[in-house]
């Protein structure tokens, strides 16, 4: 507002100055024009009695209407425009959102995105740092087709983050039916994401940066690395697979995990992000196909150790079938350990809340089960665990949001 009184006098100055030879004959014949009808009012009194009559008339009316107008400027304002909240609340989230804690979460797939869903209600400086080797469903069919990264983990992740109408988000996640033809099994936020790439000429950054400004996402997705990778898996009967589908629908366990290429290039936004955090999570996720594949990225294990800023693992509320069979807390941690050789986390979230009956009874049939929460093994490892509810059962058994990034953020 001072910025802009400034500016409303510096208008005046030099529209004075400017237009002065313009304007002086007009104030001179108003002038004379006023004298002639303020002696018409008031022909016994006195001319200036009568400009200050008029003065004060139109002071108060200038007063007056500036009142009603800031007044139903407010109104408007704190209405908003079809909105929930009033514009002049929105800009103070928003305001509150943009000073919140830089905040940087590894992983992918559905256990990425409900954390992120609960960490933007804290704060809009999120940098989540995406898997790319999935090769099935539709991001498999456009690597295949167009070359690019898969795009499937990426699109959760900003339709977790994003700001956006409803009806925009439900489209990002709107999947064509068996009968679309071509189009069956593919994403529209799969397809939107691709055309972005196209329309960039292959610039993955860029096109990120429109479907995010598409989405107002709160923060920024990037992938791990920009380079084509797929994922090779030696199993415990001795036997190697490659294809993250393959792998995981083998029914075999995985004893360890590689990348194929083995040193692709890591994202440096990525780093940048790791090194300048707040707070680090890490996970929730498969822990073959979505943890340990960014942390197999070259750099990206070695820049989490450096980081000064307190790291969490987020475990699994639930055993994943064909790669965590049987898994406890402590043995997602095994898995990491066997795979990367850096430490890369200094706590570790376990729930403890147990589901119930009729929800583990479901999950048996699907092979899956509760992950027991020995959190003091977990302690005798070297990680500090952190325990506590931190489950939804409305739909799925998972994560809840809003209880997961309240644990998180109390780290800080």
């Amino acid at each position: 507002m001072l910025i802009a009184l400034l500016g409303l006098l510096l208008f005046m100055a030099g529209t004075a100055l400017s237009f002065k030879p313009l304007f002086g004959p007009v104030a001179e014949w108003t002038t004379t024009t006023w004298n002639q009808i303020a002696r018409g009012l008031a022909p016994n009194g006195s001319k200036d009695q009568t400009n200050h009559v008029l003065g004060l008339i139109l002071l108060l009316g200038g007063v007056t209407l500036l009142y009603v107008g800031v007044a139903r400027a407010i109104v408007r304002l704190q209405e908003g425009p079809n909105s929930k909240s009033g514009t002049i609340d929105a800009w103070r989230e928003k305001q509150k959102l943009a000073s919140g804690p830089r905040i940087v979460a590894v992983g992918g797939g559905t256990g990425l995105s409900t954390l992120l869903r609960g960490l933007k209600q804290y704060s809009s400086n999120i940098t989540a740092v995406v898997t790319v080797s999935d090769d099935g469903g539709s991001s498999g069919r456009l690597v295949k087709d167009m070359g690019i990264i898969p795009p499937g983990d990426i699109r959760s992740c900003l339709v977790a983050l994003a700001d956006a109408e409803k009806l925009m988000t439900d489209l990002f996640q709107h999947r064509f039916k068996g009968s679309s033809g071509s189009l069956s099994g593919h994403s529209v936020g799969n397809l939107v994401i691709a055309g972005l790439v196209e329309q960039c000429d292959g610039d993955i950054d860029k096109a990120l940066e429109m479907a995010s400004d598409v989405l107002a996402i709160r923060g920024r997705v990037v992938p791990s690395t920009k380079d084509q990778v797929r994922l090779r898996a030696l199993m415990e009967d001795g036997t190697e697979i490659c294809g993250e589908t393959a792998i995981v629908g083998s029914g075999r366990r995985i004893r360890r995990i590689y990348l194929d290429p083995s040193n692709p290039r890591p994202h440096s936004t990525a780093l940048e992000a790791i090194a300048d955090a707040e707070i680090i999570c890490i996970g929730p996720g498969s822990v073959y196909t979505s943890i340990i594949p960014n942390l197999l990225v070259p750099g990206i294990a070695e820049a989490l150790a450096e980081s000064p800023a307190p790291k969490v693992y987020i475990c699994n509320v639930m055993t994943q079938r064909g790669e965590s069979e049987s898994f406890s807390a402590a043995e997602h941690l095994v898995a990491i350990q066997a795979n990367v050789q850096t430490k890369v986390a200094d706590y570790v979230l376990v729930n403890t809340a147990v589901p119930s009956e009729a929800a583990l009874e479901k999950y048996r049939g699907y092979q899956q089960e509760f992950v027991a929460p020995d959190f003091e093994r977990v302690a005798t490892m070297g990680y500090k665990p952190l325990t506590g509810d931190f489950m939804s059962e409305l739909d799925y058994v998972r994560h809840d949001p809003v209880k997961l990034a309240s644990r998180v953020m109390d780290l800080l």
